[in-house]
């Protein structure tokens, strides 16, 4: 039942974004967002819990106005995947440009395996078509989706320009393939990681649990790690910004925890530029502070 459910919106909103003036689509948009912020409560107080502990700094009414923000962003997002489906890599990059590209030019000049390390940030699935457009090869590690039938629709957008899709369960094998054919690496690792799994990390001052995927790997490959996301940057440009490359033999002691920190801190610093742009919904803080989401 809940397949059906999710191809009929699939289909109602591809045929918003297809046959419908743009004139029209945004503000259709806009109060989509605002039926959400209104009445998706479970997820508008976590965003708000988050919020609150990232920047405590901020009034309750500029954290309600980000959270607006944010679902607006969700629905320009959503729009143009669906857009994306058809396109071609031409009208890909004509969306995008790059801000520090030499730090990822530089370093595939060393000829050694590169980690893209990202997060929940911005139109994340412009950010995976924009790099295979640009740089060739592209493996990306995630969680298929709960719908079995919408896994299969999308996957055949998110596998365009030579994109590979890897499962974030049981992909180690594919992702050390991935590595030593040299096709560029993303992961996304902002998400809650369960104790067993992750390593304490600090994020805007709090404690949390980082997933160490992408230091595992580059610890095991010599791979380096690239944090970058993408942001928007104008009703029909995104930029996708490189940040300092992470080189875990470069640190000393827990050279683990140190490389998975330093991503932390690249997530941290990309949220505080624009923070309407990133995925709230998680319950980033569980472990360390339960309490905040009851």
């Amino acid at each position: 039942m809940s397949d059906i459910i999710y191809l009929f919106l699939y289909k109602f909103f591809k045929f918003v974004v297809t046959y419908t003036p743009q004139s029209l689509q945004s503000p259709f948009f806009t109060a989509l967002a605002y039926i959400f912020y209104k009445f998706d409560k479970k997820h508008t107080n976590i965003m708000r819990v988050n919020l609150k502990m990232c920047f405590p700094e901020f009034t309750g009414q500029k954290i309600e106005k980000i959270i607006k923000a944010t679902y607006r962003n969700f629905g320009y997002f959503g729009a143009d995947f669906l857009r994306n489906q058809d396109s071609t890599k031409e009208n890909i990059l004509n969306k995008v440009s790059f801000k520090n590209e030499d730090i990822l030019l530089d370093a595939l000049d060393t000829k050694r395996p590169i980690i893209v390390q990202t997060a929940h940030y911005g139109n994340w699935e412009l950010f995976s078509l924009a790099m295979a457009a640009k740089f060739g090869s592209v493996s990306i590690v995630g969680r298929n989706l709960d719908s079995s039938v919408m896994d299969q629709i999308l996957s055949k957008n998110r596998t365009k320009f030579d994109i590979e899709l890897i499962p974030k369960d049981g992909g180690a094998r594919d992702i050390l393939k991935a590595l030593k054919n040299r096709r560029l690496l993303g992961i996304l690792v902002d998400q809650n990681t369960a104790k067993k799994d992750g390593v304490q990390c600090e994020f805007f001052g709090k404690k949390i649990m980082h997933t160490p995927a992408a230091s595992i790997f580059a610890n095991k490959t010599g791979a380096i790690i690239i944090p970058a996301f993408i942001k928007r940057i104008s009703r029909d440009k995104n930029e996708i910004c490189f940040f300092k490359e992470i080189l875990a033999e470069n640190y000393e002691g827990d050279k683990l925890q140190k490389a998975t920190q330093a991503q932390s801190d690249a997530t941290e610093q990309m949220i505080k530029e624009k923070p309407d742009e990133y995925f709230w919904m998680h319950k980033k803080f569980k472990h360390f502070y339960e309490e905040i989401y009851k």
